[in-house]
């Protein structure tokens, strides 16, 4: 039976391509050279359909793909009950943080009870975060870059993935709190595991080993 997985272009895509060779599998064109959106292996029953990242979760649980790479922080906005969730692949991996900008006094202004605005384009996350410490916030959905919403005054904060920091940096902003790590997730749809078990199986298989092995190494 073929198997459909679902990647998104990008750091995602390049940090699978380890864990597909580790199982045998080689990706036959370069998705930053090729229109295609359905990519060929080398292996006649797997193909690997490029998707924008935060739809990952959706292919994956209407059938549009049977297994997936998606991060926590994607995971966690959809809601992720319509999932299988095998294995954490340790790939991608970056924080979820709240920001604010250089002389912003956050500690003094949360301790004081204030009403901060916050832009970002999590909104569950952040909505559950503040709402654990009992800190009074207005979200602001944004899609785009996260640090010009306190650079004109939109927002108080943003709370956005860090990677280095050198962004937030760059626009004079500063890392205050810590809401969680992020990581890549492996996700199967529901059917798609009881119907082509085998083929998923040795999937998930190999790519545990190969993440067993790096963890070693």
């Amino acid at each position: 039976m073929s198997i459909t997985l679902a990647l998104s272009k990008g750091r995602i895509f390049d940090e699978t391509l380890p864990l597909l060779r580790a199982a045998g599998i080689e990706v036959l064109e370069d998705p930053e050279k090729s229109r295609k959106l359905i990519l060929p292996t080398n292996q006649d029953n797997l193909r690997v359909v490029l998707v924008r990242a935060s739809d990952v979760p959706t292919y994956v649980e209407y059938g549009g793909a049977d297994m997936g790479v998606a991060g926590l922080d994607t995971l966690i906005e959809h809601g992720s009950s319509g999932l299988y969730q095998p294995l954490d692949l340790h790939i991608a991996r970056c924080r979820m943080s709240v920001a604010v900008p250089e002389g912003f006094d956050y500690l003094a202004a949360v301790k004081q009870g204030a009403r901060l605005r916050v832009a970002t384009k999590y909104v569950a996350i952040a909505r559950d975060f503040f709402a654990s410490k009992g800190v009074h916030v207005d979200l602001v959905k944004l899609y785009g870059s996260m640090e010009l919403a306190p650079l004109t005054g939109m927002a108080d904060a943003i709370v956005d993935l860090v990677s280095t920091g050198s962004t937030l940096k760059a626009n004079h902003l500063i890392e205050v709190e810590r809401i969680m790590d992020i990581s890549s997730r492996l996700v199967v749809n529901h059917a798609a595991m009881k119907l082509k078990t085998a083929s998923i199986r040795y999937l998930i298989d190999s790519f545990d080993r190969a993440i067993s092995a790096r963890t070693k190494a």
